[in-house]
């Protein structure tokens, strides 16, 4: 069973601290995504901190989300 995001905290340059449900905190780098047509709004640093925990993963007041999948396993312990 895949980890599920419990808490989420938006950081500098469209970085995402995310606190999963077995206890990890990873971060998340949203850059490579801001180019796609979903997330091209989250350009926007008053928009990108909008994100909050949605269901299993995280997500933004625009309806833009991240696949829990591809929150975790692309995500980096965070230091």
């Amino acid at each position: 069973m895949r980890p599920r995001a419990i808490d989420v905290k938006p950081l500098d340059d469209y970085i995402l601290l995310v606190t999963f449900d077995n206890g990890e905190v990873r971060t998340f780098d949203v850059k490579p995504y801001l180019s796609h047509k979903a997330f091209i709004d989250l350009k926007n640093l008053n928009l990108f901190k909008t994100v909050k925990i949605g269901g299993l993963s995280v997500e933004w007041c625009n309806g833009a989300d991240i696949c829990p999948d591809e929150l975790y396993y692309n995500s980096k312990p965070a230091n």
